[in-house]
């Protein structure tokens, strides 16, 4: 029995001290954000204030960031979720010998260092005039994550009943209208997941609009945070602090929505019945 509680005491312990691990630097965003005297240290503020949020809430600092990175990664997520249902949709209901080699070939891609292969992008990029264009930032962030989304997107349409497209084409539909009114409905949850992890991934991407983006007015908020880090080591942790809580709003939000929306899981189980 002792033996037992020692147990049970030791994996509360080492959960207590993970939570901390995650909980520490949050609880130091959301006190410093109202910390005139903000640092590095988790402390109570004194004087609570929103003075920070004041100072970061203007056009050039948050807004016109905020809607690059909204730009950027919306069309981005967008492009991914349509070029990922249509890439998985052959592979999950085709059967070819080229299916495992083409899915081996997408899973190698996602093994692949973005820094190895930022300097022949970025010289392509420069040769076709997209350096610097929001849309070439764009195709690059879709053409990073398909790989991954594509391995997700079929394993989730694997899950939804061939049957319910047959009966679909003996009604008069063609495939891609199965796929848009039967399919991708019913695998509403996989969409999601998809959305949500290729969102979250691009949101927080500093290096590849930094590498392929020149002009300050195109910079997303991932790359303007840099500019809270001063010279000569100075930084401003209240302003600092402020930004990043406004800045990770928008994943949250998408996150929460999402959640709701499709929290109920697949509903293919009354589907076959009839």
């Amino acid at each position: 029995m002792k033996a037992r509680n020692r147990r049970r005491l030791t994996a509360d312990v080492s959960l207590v001290l993970v939570g901390a691990a995650f909980v520490l630097p949050l609880a130091w965003v959301v006190l410093s954000s109202v910390d005139a005297d903000a640092n590095l240290r988790v402390k109570l503020p004194s004087h609570p204030t929103l003075d920070n949020f004041d100072a970061v809430l203007k056009p050039d600092i948050t807004f016109t960031p905020l809607l690059n990175s909204l730009i950027l990664c919306g069309g981005a997520t967008l492009l991914t979720v349509v070029c990922a249902a249509l890439a998985a949709y052959p592979l999950s209901r085709y059967r070819s010998r080229l299916n495992n080699p083409f899915l081996a070939t997408t899973l190698f891609a996602t093994c692949l260092p973005i820094t190895a292969v930022m300097v022949p992008v970025y010289a392509l990029f420069v040769q076709v005039n997209l350096i610097d264009t929001m849309s070439g930032t764009i195709y690059f962030f879709t053409a990073s994550q398909l790989p991954f989304a594509i391995w997700l997107m079929k394993n989730f349409m694997d899950g939804v009943p061939k049957e319910l497209e047959e009966a679909a084409w003996t009604d008069g539909a063609n495939t891609f209208q199965s796929l848009v009114r039967i399919v991708l409905p019913l695998m509403g949850p996989g969409v999601a997941v998809v959305t949500v992890f290729s969102f979250t991934m691009m949101w927080g991407n500093f290096f590849v609009p930094f590498m392929l983006l020149l002009s300050p007015d195109q910079m997303p908020a991932s790359v303007s945070i840099n500019d809270f880090f001063g010279n000569r080591g100075t930084v401003v942790y209240g302003q600092l602090a402020a930004f990043s809580i406004i800045y990770s709003t928008p994943v949250i939000l998408l996150y929460v929505l999402v959640s709701r929306r499709f929290g109920g899981g697949f509903a293919l189980g009354g589907a076959m019945k009839g």
